[in-house]
């Protein structure tokens, strides 16, 4: 029912900054849950941050201060800014929405921060 399609990933010095985005098929502002997990190699799925249709979020500590959630309605799309990145942050960045009981992921996309 939600198709989600990341982009925005690469490989970035530690420092530096990158915008991922998360394309939906359809309109998300009917999407209750919206939010950023991220796995890096060989580690665990975690949470990164989420946010709501009423736009509140939440933030790992690991990323907080440094990155932000945010979700442009009009464009059916969800963002994750990461700004003051560290080589822990190296993972792959995957897409999740929660829609009426089912929960949708993206594919992942590739973020690289090198020392």
């Amino acid at each position: 029912q939600v198709q989600l399609e990341e982009s925005g990933g690469g490989l970035v010095q530690a420092g530096g900054s990158l915008r991922l985005s998360c394309a939906a098929s359809g309109s998300i502002a009917t999407i209750g849950r919206m939010a950023w997990y991220r796995q890096p190699p060989g580690k665990q799925r975690d949470l990164v941050a989420r946010i709501t249709s009423g736009d509140s979020t939440y933030y790992a500590d690991s990323v907080k201060g440094r990155f932000t959630i945010s979700r442009d309605n009009a464009k059916n799309t969800l963002y994750l800014q990461m700004n003051s990145l560290k080589p822990e942050d190296t993972a792959v960045y995957h897409c999740y929405a929660l829609r009426n009981g089912y929960v949708y992921w993206g594919q992942g996309t590739l973020v690289t921060v090198s020392s």
